[in-house]
């Protein structure tokens, strides 16, 4: 594995989580009432919900 191979997956990833969490800065954004019709604050709930179980199981 080289250098340059490591930074560009580095890269890679950084770029995918800008995007992400630019579109949910775009999504947050939006008014509530959009939000719930395209289901976002269930999606976001969800994964906030494995993130808590994910680092409450790492607590114990």
């Amino acid at each position: 594995m080289s250098v340059l191979s490591s930074i560009g997956r580095i890269a890679t990833r950084y770029a995918a989580a800008r995007a992400r969490y630019r579109s949910e800065r775009i999504l947050l954004s939006l008014p509530a009432e959009l939000r719930k019709d395209i289901g976002f604050p269930e999606i976001f709930d969800a994964r906030d919900s494995r993130r808590a179980a994910t680092s409450s199981a790492k607590v114990i």
